[in-house]
C-alpha cells in the first residue's frame, strides 16, 4: 500500500502543487516554489525586528527615555508574539498553514498602517500599541513558517531546510536597517545633540517632525506585504499535517492533551528555555549595538552608528552560510556548540574592553548567532514524537521569543547602573545557556550512537 497521499485543496490556484505528502506531514521532495515563498516570509519579519533597533535609538532621545524605558519597544513587540502564538497554532490546526500565513500578512499590514495615526498622536504609548499589533501578525507568520519550512521536503533534511530559510532573515534585517538609516535618521549632529539646545515648543515641534520620518520605511513594507499576500493566495500549498490511511489512523489531540504531553517532555522544555535565552540575547545585542557605538565614540551620530547594524546583519548572514556548510559534515548540535563557545568569548571581550574595537566584537557575536534559532527550533520540534502535537509545539517554541521582551530590559537596567559595555555580561550568561543546551544534545547523540 502506498503511504503517500496528495492533498486535495479546493479553490482556484494559479500555481499548482506537484509533490506528494507522506503520512507524517512531510513531502516526498521539496516543492521549490512553495518553499521559496515561505522562505521569503523570513526577511519580512527580519525587517520589522531590525527597525526596532532604529526605533529604540530614535524614541530614547525624542521621548527622553532611560535605557530600560527604551527597551519597552522590544517588550511590546515580543509580547504580541507571545500572546498570539497559541491562537495562531489553533488556526493552523483547524484550517491550514496557508491561511495562518495570509492572516499574518494581513495583521502585519494593519500594524504598519497604525504607525500613521501614531505619528500624529506623537506619544510613546501609541507607538507601542502599533508595534504590538504588528507583532501579532508576525506571530502568525513565524508560528506557521518556521514549522512549515521544516515540513516542505523529506524529514531527514528538516533542520537544514529551516536553517536555509532562516538565512533569508538577515537579508530582511539589513533591508530594514538601511531603510531606517536613510529614511529615519538624518545627517549632521546626533539627534540628542540637536535637541539639547531646544526647549518647550521648539523641542516639541522638532520631535514631531522627527517622528514623521518613522513612517517612511513602513510605507514601503506595506506594498511588499500586499504583493506577497496576493501571490500566496494564488498558490497551492501542501497541508503539512499527519494523514490517516487504512493502516494508520490519526486522531486529533485536544489542547489539554497536547499541553500535558509537552510539559512532561523534558527535552522539549530544555529547548524552550534555550530558545528563550537565545532570542533574548539576540534582541539585546542588536538593541544596544548602536548605543554601544555612540557611547565609546561620542563623535558619531545615529546614522553613522546604524552602519554597524548593517555590518551585524551581514555577519549574521555569513554566520548562517558558514553554519549551513558545516552542517554538511557534522551534526547541527555540534555546530551550535562551536559557535556558542566563540560567541561567549566575543561577548566577554565587549565587557572588558571599552573602546571602539568592542563594537566590532559585537558584530562578530552577531555572526556567531547564525545557527542558533533554527537549530534549537528544529531540534526542539524533533523531541515531539507524537506528531499530533506539532502545530501547538511549534507555537510554544515561537512563544519563547518572549525572551526578547525581558533580556533587553535586564541589559538596559545593568547599563543604567554601570555602562553599556559592562551590560553585555547579560548576553554572556544567555550564550552560556545555549552552550549547555548544545553540549547536552551532543552528549545525547553520542549515547544513542553507543547504544546502537
Amino acid at each position: 500500500m502506498d503511504n503517500n497521499v496528495t492533498e486535495k485543496t479546493k479553490g482556484f490556484h494559479l500555481f499548482k502543487l506537484h509533490v506528494k505528502e507522506t503520512t507524517d506531514g512531510y513531502t516526498d521532495k521539496t516543492p521549490m516554489l512553495q518553499y521559496i515563498l515561505v522562505s521569503l516570509l523570513f526577511p519580512m519579519w527580519g525587517a520589522a525586528a531590525s527597525l526596532n533597533d532604529i526605533l529604540i535609538t530614535q524614541f530614547k532621545t525624542i521621548f527622553t527615555l532611560s535605557n530600560v524605558a527604551s527597551a519597552f519597544v522590544q517588550t511590546a513587540f515580543y509580547l504580541g508574539y507571545f500572546l498570539i502564538a497559541i491562537p495562531a497554532s489553533t488556526l493552523i490546526k483547524k484550517t491550514s498553514y496557508k491561511l495562518a500565513i495570509m492572516t499574518g500578512l494581513s495583521l502585519y499590514t494593519i500594524g504598519c498602517a497604525l504607525f500613521f495615526p501614531a505619528s500624529r498622536m506623537a506619544t510613546y504609548g501609541f507607538f507601542l500599541v502599533a508595534l504590538f499589533a504588528l507583532a501579532c501578525g508576525l506571530s502568525f507568520l513565524e508560528t506557521a513558517s518556521n514549522t512549515y519550512s521544516s515540513l516542505l521536503g523529506p524529514k531527514r533534511l528538516s533542520t537544514l531546510r529551516l536553517n536555509i530559510s532562516q538565512t533569508f532573515y538577515p537579508l530582511g534585517a539589513m533591508g530594514g536597517i538601511l531603510l531606517g538609516k536613510y529614511l529615519i535618521f538624518g545627517n549632521g549632529a546626533s539627534l540628542e545633540k540637536q535637541m539639547a539646545g531646544l526647549s518647550g515648543h521648539e523641542r516639541l515641534v522638532f520631535g514631531e517632525r522627527a517622528l514623521q520620518n518613522t513612517l517612511l520605511p513602513y510605507k514601503y513594507i506595506i506594498f511588499v506585504l500586499i504583493f506577497m499576500l496576493i501571490i500566496i493566495a494564488l498558490t497551492q500549498f501542501p497541508s503539512g499535517k499527519p494523514k490517516s490511511t487504512p493502516e494508520h489512523t490519526v486522531e486529533k489531540a485536544s489542547i489539554g492533551e497536547t499541553i500535558n504531553y509537552l510539559t512532561h517532555n523534558k527535552k522539549f522544555l530544555q529547548g524552550i528555555f534555550a530558545e528563550f535565552m537565545y532570542v533574548g540575547m539576540q534582541t539585546a545585542v542588536w538593541s544596544f549595538t548602536i548605543r554601544l557605538a555612540m557611547e565609546v565614540d561620542s563623535s558619531i551620530n545615529e546614522r553613522s552608528a546604524s552602519t554597524f547594524m548593517v555590518y551585524s546583519y551581514a555577519a549574521f548572514f555569513i554566520g548562517k552560510m558558514i553554519a549551513n556548510f558545516m552542517m554538511r559534515s557534522m551534526s547541527p548540535s555540534r555546530v551550535l556548540q562551536i559557535f556558542s563557545v566563540l560567541g561567549i568569548l566575543s561577548l566577554l571581550y565587549i565587557v572588558f574592553v571599552h573602546n571602539m574595537s568592542a563594537v566590532y566584537f559585537a558584530i562578530l557575536a552577531s555572526g556567531l548567532f547564525g545557527p542558533c534559532w533554527a537549530t534549537i527550533f528544529a531540534q526542539t520540534l524533533d523531541t515531539i514524537t507524537d506528531k499530533r502535537h506539532t502545530e501547538t509545539g511549534g507555537a510554544i517554541v515561537v512563544m519563547s521569543i518572549i525572551g526578547g521582551a525581558f533580556i533587553p530590559i535586564a541589559q538596559g537596567f545593568v547599563a543604567d547602573k554601570t555602562d553599556m559595555s559592562i551590560s553585555f555580561i547579560v548576553n554572556v550568561v544567555c550564550f552560556a545557556v545555549v552552550l549547555i543546551y548544545a553540549t547536552g544534545i551532543v552528549h545525547n547523540h553520542k549515547q544513542e550512537s553507543l547504544e546502537d
